[in-house]
Formats: C-alpha cells, sequence, structure tokens
C-alpha cells in the first residue's frame, strides 16, 4: 500500500474513534440532563440544554454514518 493511503486511513480511523467517543459522551450528558427533569414544571434552561445536546448527538452521528459509508 502507499504511505499516503495508509497515513489517510489512520486518519479516518482516528476521526471514527474520537467521534464514537463524542457520541457516548454525549449519551451520559443526555441522559444525565434527563434524570434533572423534574416530574412537573421543567425549567426552560433544562429543555433547552437537553435540546442542544440531543441536536449535537444527531449531527456527530451523522459524521459518524458518512464516515463508515466512505
Amino acid at each position: 500500500m502507499e504511505l499516503k493511503f495508509l497515513i489517510w486511513l489512520i486518519c479516518i480511523m482516528d476521526r471514527k474513534q474520537a467521534l464514537e467517543e463524542k457520541l457516548t459522551e454525549l449519551e451520559i450528558k443526555i441522559r444525565q440532563t434527563e434524570e434533572r427533569l423534574p416530574a412537573h414544571s421543567v425549567k426552560p434552561q433544562i429543555m433547552a440544554a437537553l435540546f442542544e445536546l440531543e441536536d449535537e448527538y444527531e449531527a456527530v452521528s451523522s459524521q459518524l454514518k458518512a464516515l463508515k459509508r466512505n
């Protein structure tokens, strides 16, 4: 194999691992935020934080799927 290809492959693998680690981190943060939600009278700040984490999770998940396709 060419050296350039090997370097490219290593970069892709590192990027994939970083994205997988980020997804795990976001899953934990989402779970922790959901646990902070009260049964009644949810504070807008908590909901906003949850929505932001979920949006980031979707974005990272999409990046990882695109990386796996290539």
